[in-house]
């Protein structure tokens, strides 16, 4: 269906950009969200081109590759995203007022800011790497410190998604204050715990902690006679859980992480099959949130079936197949679905997702699944590459769109 456009959304003027970016945190975070989405994947697609068919002069970071993908990925792209998410959202779960641009534009400019350079530093210059990743916790720390400031001043009864989702930015601050230290010369380890951090301490339980208060109540809106469900108790597990996830693997203890990934792909399947998806396929933009949880079980599904192998024949046959049906298959599908509701909802338009959502979701869908197949065997590097380039024709109109309406008015007229 073809978009009317009012006057409003019509765009503004170069000297406007300025004030209107600044109007709302989703806006300056989110666009700098969608340049990240391309950015990250774009050097990541040339990179992996380098290792398979080889290309000359292409300079290489002074770390590891994965690891240079897996921490800017985790640290800049997707934290971008819900840095604008929760400095908009924070506020209203706690019953405080909006926050100033004095608050929220300084950690855009320090996380993306640092991102940017960071992202340049990978090019063999490995002094700008490290001036990126301490920018970057710069801008973290400025976070933390505002959201807490928002949860010390609430008098709300239900704090819980708000402390989870802090302590998840706090353990952010710390896997970037290791992996800065690894930078100057701390072991190896150092790097290995940031990056586990930034899976298990950092994005999943914001992830988690968003949808346990979000997913119920968006279908409790939507579906006649929905009963809500958000029990208290698996927040707490779940926490335990990843974090015993996280040091067993930091640790390379292979072979006791069936001891959480089971109970965790059951934990996660319950709640998937709790709210009720079958119950949700109408509107299309509540039907993706639903589609795209349904990956965490499946995730930890993979999971826990490489975790019963390898104890029983030390073996890894899925590789980082269950890692990337989550990356991908969940923080990415999620990613895609969250957005395009705040996206659309604040800019004064109708909740829908559209063709340009629906193609970026359909696709990524197959990427994650050309992804898990990858570590199946056969040429594994070409289908990285595959992959790669996959994610970057999903989300290329996706991000097109989705700056051209952080670059204008609201639709409706209306302030933010």
């Amino acid at each position: 269906m073809a978009e009317s456009r009012s006057p409003a959304a019509k765009a503004v003027a170069p000297a406007q950009l300025t004030a209107l970016l600044a109007s709302a945190p989703h806006r300056p975070l989110f666009l700098a969200g969608t340049v990240a989405v391309l950015l990250s994947m774009t050097w990541w697609a040339v990179e992996l081109t380098w290792m398979r068919f080889g290309l000359a002069g292409w300079p290489q970071p002074s770390i590891p590759p994965g690891w240079a993908h897996a921490m800017l990925i985790q640290y800049g792209l997707f934290p971008l995203f819900m840095f604008g998410f929760l400095m908009t959202t924070f506020p209203r779960w706690l019953g405080r007022p909006d926050l100033p641009k004095t608050r929220y534009l300084p950690v855009a400019g320090c996380v993306f800011g640092g991102y940017v350079l960071a992202n340049v530093g990978l090019l063999d210059l490995p002094w700008l790497l490290k001036l990126g990743i301490a920018v970057m916790l710069v801008g973290y720390l400025v976070g933390v410190w505002t959201l807490g400031g928002v949860l010390r001043a609430s008098v709300a009864e239900r704090k819980g998604h708000a402390r989870s989702c802090l302590m998840a930015l706090s353990l952010g601050c710390l896997g970037l204050a290791v992996f800065l230290a690894y930078l100057f010369g701390a072991p190896a380890d150092c790097a290995l715990l940031a990056i586990r951090l930034g899976t298990y301490g950092l994005l999943l339980p914001i992830y988690f902690s968003v949808m346990h208060r979000m997913l119920p109540f968006f279908t409790g809106n939507l579906v006649k006679g929905y009963e809500v469900v958000r029990p208290d108790w698996s927040m707490p597990v779940v926490w335990v859980l990843l974090l015993a996830h996280l040091l067993l693997e930091w640790r390379v203890a292979l072979g006791w992480l069936w001891l959480v990934d089971v109970p965790l792909a059951l934990v996660f399947a319950w709640h998937s099959l709790t709210w009720r998806p079958w119950q949700a396929m109408r509107p299309g933009i509540l039907a993706v949130l639903h589609l795209a949880f349904a990956w965490l079980p499946v995730a930890f599904v993979l999971y826990a079936v490489q975790d019963v192998v390898y104890a029983t024949s030390g073996h890894l046959i899925l590789g980082r197949a269950p890692l990337h049906a989550l990356a991908i298959g969940f923080f990415g599908s999620m990613l895609v679905a969250m957005v395009t509701r705040v996206t659309m909802g604040h800019s004064g338009r109708p909740l829908q997702m559209g063709a340009v959502a629906w193609l970026c979701f359909g696709l990524l869908q197959l990427v994650a699944l050309l992804r898990i197949r990858a570590e199946l065997g056969g040429d594994v590097y070409l289908w990285l590459v595959i992959a790669a380039y996959g994610w970057l024709l999903a989300f290329l109109p996706w991000v097109l769109r989705s700056a051209w309406i952080y670059l204008t008015p609201r639709a409706d007229g209306k302030p933010g």
